[in-house]
């Protein structure tokens, strides 16, 4: 009886550790530590020279979860900015906005692998189900 309440009580522990942890971090506790490394822990922006221009230029507006879930070419992200300069107010991004472009087209670019299911299944032997 008591095994069986101690199990029960570190089984608990360790959900609650791992839930405090994805939400201090915003990631899964399976995350890889590369992974963890190459984004920033608050935003979950992918890290490199430019983040801080980025973040500075796109998340005082919103979130960064709303750059997260797209993926756009350049133009298409340009297309997005104007957008967002006509009908949300934005401010004229200067000098800056190449080098927000550059983020954007290199980080959240479409990608096959995002958008596509596996891999066709090739030579495969078929066989009827017994009823």
């Amino acid at each position: 009886m008591i095994k069986k309440l101690l199990l029960i009580i570190c089984t608990i522990g360790l959900f609650v550790a791992a839930v405090q942890r994805e939400q201090k971090y915003g990631t899964k506790p399976s995350s890889t530590q590369a992974l963890a490394d190459s984004v920033d822990a608050e935003t979950g922006l992918a890290l490199d020279p430019h983040f801080a221009i980025v973040k500075a230029q796109c998340t005082g507006c919103h979130s960064p979860k709303l750059i997260l879930q797209h993926r756009f070419t350049r133009d298409e992200w340009l297309s997005k900015i104007r957008w967002m300069q006509r009908n949300h107010k934005l401010w004229d991004l200067g000098e800056t906005e190449k080098t927000v472009l550059d983020y954007l087209a290199k980080h959240y670019a479409p990608n096959q692998t995002a958008y596509s299911r596996r891999e066709a299944l090739r030579n495969v032997k078929w066989y009827p189900l017994e009823k």
